[in-house]
């Protein structure tokens, strides 16, 4: 076997008995397997193992973004909606879903709304409900957690008034 070494292992290598030498390629492709498996097969297999689990949290995503699109879709299919109209869907809402607690001041296309001790549920509720019956939608939010639920004001756009 001709093996190419450095000038000064040369001499050492033809030193060896067949035996050392033996050795010494074994040692060799050891290394060599090891040296393969860390750094080609171990990281592939871990990639692959980790795919099936990967590839079911991807389709729970692209099933929740072809949900929100459809929404969207929804949404904008829906038929226009004067500014009175948006309104009344609104205070309507509001008294559903949020109490007699709940303030409001409208100031042309916009609606500020003074929440107090409101419920998350309640609240994420009651967003959902305004934006879909009142095509209203949140420009501003000032909200504070407190031990009884949610407090603070939020601002919302009504949709412009049709001519």
């Amino acid at each position: 076997m001709n093996i190419k070494l450095p000038p000064g292992w040369q001499e050492h290598w033809r030193l060896l008995g067949s035996r050392e030498k033996r050795l010494v390629l074994g040692a060799a492709a050891v290394v060599a397997v090891a040296l393969l498996w860390w750094i080609a097969l171990a990281p592939a297999l871990r990639v692959l193992h980790a795919a099936g689990a990967q590839h079911a949290l991807l389709d729970s995503q692209l099933q929740q973004m072809q949900m929100l699109a459809n929404q969207a879709q929804a949404l904008q299919s829906q038929p226009a909606m004067n500014a009175d109209e948006a309104l009344r869907a609104l205070e309507l809402s509001i008294r559903q879903k949020l109490g007699a607690a709940t303030q409001f001041t409208v100031t042309g296309e916009r609606v500020t709304v003074t929440l107090k001790s409101v419920s998350a549920d309640a609240l994420a509720q009651w967003l959902t409900q305004a934006r879909v019956n009142a095509r209203a939608r949140p420009v501003e939010a000032r909200l504070t957690r407190t031990a009884a639920g949610w407090e603070g004001t939020l601002v919302l756009n009504l949709p412009a008034a049709r001519s």
